[in-house]
């Protein structure tokens, strides 16, 4: 039975390997038949493939085209913001030249006491400074004082005021002026009685002893300080007056000093009311014995008090060193008509030097830094119109700075220069003169 089932198990495995066989055989067949189909997928699938590849870079060529859009809208932005940046800093360029101009109406330079004026080469000076003090005129001034020892009563004149050629200042006692006004009046009376009786009564020997009598009593009192007009008064009915005596004015001046008080006895020489004429005052400057000056007689020099400006020469110059100071007194003369100045000021001296050549010169306020940092000055092209122009400095001249970079005539702005320079600033102006 085994072997049955084994020989029925080989047939079927047979049978099976056959049709295998017959089957493997005619898909063969098949595929050979078929090479162009096959072919076909396949060319089908490469095309496929290359369309897919086609696909793939026209997509890579669409985002180039896109990339290079975006770069060319991106180019024409920065073109734009290149263009508007040029045309921005053109309006600044433009504001900048309008910046440097301004139109003010005559009226509104008249109230900012705005200064227009002409520079042309001139000679300047420059200065050295040194320290000075206002002193009293000493070939003008006074010294009123006793010439006996006396006791003050009263007086006619304060300090600080003015007073005229004649003017009573203070009323003296003296014994000894009371003694000198009783040999006067003694003197007076008996010599005026021998020249009545005559030489052909007296001899001329008695006359010549009178007369001399009276003019030593007369030439004493004027020893002692009386004036004619104060002898003449002199006189048996004013007995009280005798001994006292009142000093006046020698010449037109100012009280200086008055250092005293009623009541107070001084002594001869004593200085009681010093008078000078302040109509022209003295100036000591004070020089570094080291410092070089080449001074003459009739040097120019500024004086500088509280803003204000005096003109003054050299008078005198010493040549010793004071001993507290160590210093060089330099005397100079100003004119002080106004009466601005009075002894005991400090004030700053400053000699001046002339240039060996004419130089173009601008006061120093008109001198105006602009917002770079460079110096300019404001020109009057017509009137009223002001533009910014820039020039370069030179020698400082006292009050004047050098300036190059104009030419001579120009009309600059000298006083108010600060006030266009604001005005400026805060854009007050018109730029087309509308």
């Amino acid at each position: 039975m085994n072997t049955i089932f084994s020989k029925k198990l080989l047939a079927v495995v047979i049978s099976s390997l056959l049709l295998g066989l017959t089957t493997n055989h005619d898909a063969f067949a098949q595929s050979s038949d078929g090479t162009g189909s096959v072919a076909k997928v396949l060319k089908q699938d490469v095309k496929e493939h290359e369309d897919d590849h086609d696909d793939h870079e026209k997509g890579h060529e669409e985002e180039k085209d896109d990339h290079d859009e975006h770069e060319h809208e991106k180019g024409h932005e920065e073109d734009k913001g290149d263009h508007d940046e040029h045309g921005h800093e053109g309006d600044n360029k433009e504001e900048e030249e309008h910046e440097e101009g301004i139109t003010i109406d005559p009226k509104k330079m008249s109230l900012a006491n705005i200064k227009v004026e002409s520079v042309k080469p001139e000679y300047q000076f420059s200065t050295v400074y040194a320290p000075g003090e206002i002193k009293a005129n000493g070939y003008k001034s006074y010294v009123v004082s006793p010439r006996t020892e006396s006791v003050i009563i009263s007086r006619h004149a304060a300090l600080g005021e003015h007073v005229a050629i004649g003017q009573k200042l203070v009323t003296l006692f003296s014994e000894a002026m009371a003694q000198a006004q009783a040999d006067y009046l003694i003197a007076s009376t008996e010599w005026q009685r021998v020249k009545k009786l005559g030489n052909k009564t007296v001899s001329e020997s008695r006359l010549l002893q009178a007369e001399t009598t009276f003019n030593a009593s007369y030439g004493k009192l004027i020893a002692l300080g009386l004036t004619e007009k104060a002898i003449d008064g002199i006189s048996n009915k004013n007995i009280k007056a005798f001994g006292q005596y009142t000093l006046t004015a020698q010449r037109e001046g100012v009280v200086l000093q008055d250092d005293f008080i009623q009541g107070q006895r001084v002594d001869a020489g004593d200085t009681v009311m010093l008078l000078a004429d302040e109509k022209k005052l003295w100036v000591e400057a004070k020089v570094s014995p080291n410092k070089k000056l080449n001074l003459s007689i009739d040097s120019p020099a500024v004086l500088k008090l509280e803003g204000q400006s005096y003109n003054a020469k050299v008078i005198q110059e010493a040549h010793t060193i004071d001993p507290i100071t160590r210093t060089r007194i330099i005397r100079l003369g100003v004119e002080n008509s106004d009466d601005n100045l009075h002894s005991g000021m400090f004030v700053k001296v400053y000699f001046q030097f002339a240039t060996k050549q004419k130089v173009m010169a601008v006061p120093e306020e008109a001198l105006i830094r602009s917002a770079d940092g460079d110096w300019t000055v404001f020109v009057e092209d017509h009137p009223g119109e002001f533009k910014a122009v820039e020039v370069e400095l030179g020698r400082a001249l006292g009050g004047f700075r050098e300036i190059i970079g104009l030419d001579s005539g120009t009309r600059i702005v000298t006083k108010g220069a600060f006030f266009v320079a604001s005005e400026i600033a805060k854009g007050g102006f018109d730029p087309h003169n509308h």
